[in-house]
């Protein structure tokens, strides 16, 4: 994922509602939204590396992934990140522990940024430098950068999203508020070691270059009983499929998932 927005209700019939595009090479193989894992994991599925980049467990859990960007090339001999949101999805542990468990390790992987839901608490886990980020109830969001970090992009995409009245947040209106292509005025471009002309392009809300762009946008709903998923994914800037899928949390399981 490289942009994630939300609204945080603890105790309301929409505890979380969440929205974010997926932005990859149009070359890295994945599949899209759908049941997997015996029926225990809602989510995408990255084909290279077997892991997801957001995805939702029947352990009333949730979990998405940003990488943070660096201007450095990955190292492709570090672990999986899209590993620690699986592993996630079918634990019993808490998002406070399994951050507190990865985060001392964090820096094994290439830079990301890790966002929780157990249910209970919303929890990010900024992994360059280890440091858990306890999120308040209300409006947030993350992008390739730390945890609140105001790029134009995110402030775009949050603002739209808080603008929207709760009666319009239809999954088609909220798709809309992803496919903005606006780009950020130079003077707005974060710097983060890439080129200026990539940094504009990788500047707005929906991404399209020749061989890079937003490949899923996704609108999340998590409630007390389940959460409803809506994708839209794309092929080269173009719509390849819209997927809709709920998965309902179990509520017998004690903490080792028995």
């Amino acid at each position: 994922m490289c942009i994630l927005a939300w609204h945080w209700q603890p105790g309301s019939a929409t505890e979380l509602l969440l929205v974010a595009n997926r932005d990859e090479a149009y070359a890295r193989a994945a599949s899209p939204l759908h049941h997997w894992q015996g029926g225990e994991v809602l989510g995408g599925r990255d084909l290279h590396a077997g892991g997801t980049w957001m995805g939702a467990g029947r352990r009333r859990r949730f979990a998405a992934l940003t990488n943070f960007r660096t201007g450095n090339p990955p190292d492709p001999n570090a672990p999986s990140r899209g590993s620690l949101v699986h592993h996630f999805l079918v634990d019993h542990r808490s998002a406070r522990a399994t951050l507190e468990q990865l985060a001392p390790e964090s820096q094994r992987y290439n830079p990301f940024n890790l966002l929780l839901w157990d249910g209970t608490e919303l929890l990010g886990l900024e992994g360059r430098h280890g440091r858990i980020v306890a999120l308040e109830p209300g409006w947030g969001g993350v992008s390739n950068a730390d945890f609140h970090t105001p790029w134009p992009k995110l402030q775009r995409l949050q603002g739209a999203l808080q603008r929207l009245p709760r009666a319009a947040q239809t999954d088609a209106a909220l798709l809309a508020l992803l496919a903005d292509t606006t780009p950020a005025p130079a003077h707005a471009l974060p710097r983060t070691g890439i080129r200026l002309e990539m940094e504009r392009a990788l500047s707005s809300v929906f991404i399209h270059t020749p061989t890079y762009g937003t490949r899923a946008s996704t609108v999340v709903r998590l409630g007390p009983q389940g959460v409803a998923m809506t994708e839209q994914t794309y092929l080269h800037g173009r719509p390849a499929g819209l997927v809709q899928e709920s998965l309902a949390f179990h509520h017998d399981l004690d903490k080792t998932g028995r």
